[in-house]
């Protein structure tokens, strides 16, 4: 696993050296780039597999240089690594497949290179596709935890339950509390998701079969899911009708 290391500020990058040093397997693209010309200029010379990106650099910037190498053929992944954590959307508009908040701790560096090296040569391709706007739909959720920021892909989400202000996140990779209300999820991922009760919402690609309990309750059967999700009454009928259409 060839490692390009990108930041202007000696310290990042040593910290950053002395982490890699610990994971197995990680060869140190050496020199360390500076500043985004320079990042881009070894992609070209040494071909990393994996690039560790800073955001604010001089000259051009990370999210510029991630959006130039997504006009390449045989990009390497993107690991942004920046001092700021309202970049992360923009980050993934321009395919970065994670993004570590600095100081960035050991765990978290081994985490997002083991998902780097689980990318296939065909999810690799998608991700050196050309970038798309900003504004465009979103491909992930993001939410701060003890990992940092982490993001979600909307494809892994099998369902939202809303739990007071805040909604929590089934996925495959296991559950994430985020700050966004169950409408606004909706709304913009009507075609993701289906409401089946006032509390929750599932995805679409994840329902399996709908049936009635003992008691007359209707329940939802997804897929990795072992126990039914509850129906209510007022979206039955609209579920059965999106189901005939699955």
């Amino acid at each position: 696993m060839k490692i390009l290391i990108a930041d202007d500020e000696p310290l990042a990058r040593e910290r950053l050296i002395r982490l890699l040093k610990k994971i197995p397997h990680s060869e140190i693209v050496e020199p360390c780039a500076e500043n985004g010309q320079q990042a881009l200029e070894q992609v070209a010379q040494y071909k990393p597999d994996i690039l560790l990106l800073d955001i604010g650099m001089p000259g051009l910037d990370g999210l510029q240089v991630a959006a130039k190498l997504c006009e390449l053929p045989d990009a390497p992944a993107v690991i942004f690594c920046t001092a700021h954590d309202e970049h992360a959307l923009q980050a993934f508009a321009v395919s970065a497949i994670g993004y570590l908040v600095k100081p960035v701790r050991l765990e978290q560096l081994q985490a997002a290179l083991a998902k780097a090296q689980r990318l296939n040569p065909l999810q690799l391709a998608t991700l050196s596709r050309a970038p798309s706007p900003v504004a465009a739909a979103r491909t992930h959720l993001s939410a701060r935890s003890h990992k940092g920021i982490e993001l979600i892909l909307i494809e892994d989400i099998i369902h939202c339950m809303a739990d007071n202000k805040y909604v929590t996140v089934r996925h495959n990779n296991g559950e994430t509390l985020i700050d966004e209300s169950l409408k606004s999820l909706e709304d913009e991922f009507t075609e993701h998701f289906v409401r089946i009760h006032r509390n929750a919402l599932v995805s679409r690609s994840h329902i399996e079969r709908l049936q009635r309990n003992p008691i007359g309750h209707h329940e939802l059967y997804l897929r990795d899911v072992s126990e039914p999700l509850t129906v209510s009454r007022r979206h039955v009928a609209g579920l059965r009708k999106l189901m005939e259409t699955l």
